[in-house]
C-alpha cells in the first residue's frame, strides 16, 4: 500500500535525519519504569504492575502502535527489581520491535524521606520486518530496494539511570538504550538503513498541596538525541480528593494533550490521554490515544499506603 510505504519511508528517513526512534508517551510520569531503570517506590513488599497502550496518528495508514508493560518490587530497603517490555508496531506488522529488560535499582536512603537510586537495564531487542506483498495504489509491487528484503535481528542492550525522589517530587536522568545499532544495512549503494542512537531522558515532577482537596502536579520530560531537535513535554495535572485527576500537556512543536486518571480503588488506577497533532502530520491523522492501567499488590498483607501513587 502506498500510504504504508510513505509512513515507513518517513521513519527510515528519520533514523538518519532526526535520529529519534524510541516511542513517546504522554503519561510518562506513570510509565517511568520503562524510561528509567532507577525508578523505585521503596515501598517494601509492594508489587507494582502497569501497562500502557498508545495508538499514534489515528487515521494514518500504518501509524505506530505501542504497548509497554512493567512490574517491579523492592526486595529489601535498598534493592528494587523488576521487568519491563516495550512492543512497537509500525505499518500494521511491516516493522515490529520488541524490547525485553530486567531492571535493577539500588536505593540510598538519605535524611527524612529523601532517597536516591541508581539503576540498570539489561536485556535484548528484536526487530522484524514484513514487506511481502507491498503494492502501490496502481497495483504494482514496489521495486524500492529498501523494501525488497525482510529483516529479522536480535541484539543485546543495556540502559542506566539515576533517580532522586521524595514524597513530593522527583528528578530522573536515564539512557534506556546504550548500545547503538543498525537495523537495515546499506545495500547496492542505497542509503536505506536505520541507525538507532542513544536517547537521554531528563524527567521531573512536583506535587503542590493547594488545599485539603486539591493538589497540582506539574511534570516535565526532556529527550536528547544526537542529530535531533530537543524534545520537550510539559504537563500539569490537578488531583481532586486524591482520586480524580485532570490535566493538559504540550509537546514542543508537536502536539497538545488532554489527560485524565482515576483511582478506582486503593489498588487500581486507570488513565487516558488524547493528543491533538500540531505539526504537519496533523493533516494526515485525527490525533493520538493513550490508555494506562496501574495495579499495586501488597505481597505481605500489611495494608496499603494511604497516600496514592503520585508518579
Amino acid at each position: 500500500m502506498k500510504k504504508i510505504l510513505l509512513i515507513l519511508s518517513f521513519f527510515l528517513i528519520s533514523y538518519n535525519v532526526l535520529a529519534q526512534q524510541d516511542p513517546q508517551y504522554t503519561h510518562y510520569m506513570y510509565n517511568m519504569s520503562v524510561v528509567n531503570p532507577a525508578y523505585a517506590t521503596s515501598k517494601q513488599a509492594m508489587l507494582d504492575l502497569g501497562t500502557l497502550y498508545r495508538t499514534q496518528w489515528v487515521g494514518a495508514v500504518g501509524a505506530p502502535k505501542t504497548l509497554t508493560a512493567f512490574g517491579h518490587m523492592p526486595i529489601n530497603k535498598k534493592i528494587e527489581m523488576g521487568l519491563s517490555v516495550i512492543s512497537d508496531d509500525i505499518g500494521d506488522g511491516a516493522k515490529k520491535e520488541n524490547n525485553f529488560y530486567a531492571d535493577f535499582a539500588y536505593i540510598l536512603h538519605l535524611n527524612n524521606s529523601h532517597r536516591f537510586s541508581f539503576g540498570m537495564k539489561a536485556g535484548f531487542t528484536s526487530i522484524k520486518t514484513n514487506f511481502n506483498g507491498f503494492k502501490l495504489e496502481s497495483g504494482d509491487v514496489t521495486t524500492d530496494l529498501a523494501f525488497n528484503e525482510n529483516v529479522n535481528t536480535f541484539s543485546p542492550n543495556i540502559g542506566v539511570g539515576a533517580y532522586y525522589f521524595t514524597d513530593n517530587y522527583y528528578i530522573g536522568l536515564s539512557a534506556p538504550n546504550l548500545l547503538p545499532s543498525k537495523h537495515i544495512e546499506e545495500k547496492q549503494g542505497i542509503q536505506a538503513y536505520g541507525s538507532e542512537n542513544i536517547h537521554v531522558f531528563l524527567t521531573g515532577g512536583y506535587v503542590f498541596q493547594v488545599s485539603d482537596m486539591f493538589k497540582v502536579k506539574p511534570a516535565v520530560l526532556t529527550k536528547f538525541v544526537p542529530g535531533a531537535p530537543l524534545s520537550l513535554d510539559v504537563t500539569t495535572n490537578v488531583l481532586y480528593n486524591n482520586r480524580f485527576e485532570l490535566g493538559a500537556a504540550y509537546r514542543l512543536d508537536d502536539s497538545v494533550s488532554g489527560l485524565m486518571a482515576i483511582n478506582v480503588t486503593k489498588t487500581l488506577k486507570i488513565g487516558y490521554a488524547y493528543d491533538y497533532t500540531l505539526s504537519n502530520m496533523g493533516q494526515f491523522n485525527s490525533g493520538s490515544h493513550e490508555l494506562f492501567l496501574l495495579f499495586s499488590l501488597d505481597m505481605l498483607g500489611k495494608g496499603y499506603d494511604k497516600s496514592p501513587r503520585f508518579f
